[in-house]
């Protein structure tokens, strides 16, 4: 296997992670709540690869799909969470392809968009807490 420094990736991985949760929070502010959502879906998926890198000593699969991320990473995954991270990965698909951007706009009201970005906040908090154990 190729050597690799694990803290560096790790930390790569977190940092840019850290630039996106601004960026989220910038778009939301904005009220550019469709992009506020996607970046808040490429911030999660680069958390949970530095959780990946962390316990499986490995780079992390070229993967966007968050559930399988968490699941290839170890990690235990309730009803409830496999629910958000199917829903946050949808962001990623919706926000970017042009059939799906009208319809996911107007899903991407205020309200809906602070709900789901509190959400996204919640689990940044809780992977990042599972990095630093």
């Amino acid at each position: 296997m190729e050597q690799f420094d694990k803290i560096k990736v790790i930390q790569h991985w977190v940092n840019s992670s850290d630039e996106d949760f601004e960026t989220m929070i910038t778009m939301f502010d904005s009220k550019r709540y469709s992009w506020s959502l996607f970046i808040g879906h490429l911030m999660l998926e680069k958390l949970l690869k530095a959780y990946y890198v962390k316990v499986i000593q490995q780079y992390p699969p070229y993967l966007h799909n968050l559930l399988r991320l968490a699941t290839e990473a170890n990690l235990e995954v309730e009803e409830n969470l496999k629910l958000k991270l199917i829903t946050i990965t949808a962001f990623n698909l919706n926000a970017r392809y042009d059939d799906y951007k009208n319809s996911f706009q107007a899903r991407c009201t205020p309200i809906y968009t602070r709900e789901w970005v509190e959400i996204i906040k919640d689990l940044r908090k809780w992977i990042k807490e599972l990095i630093e154990k």
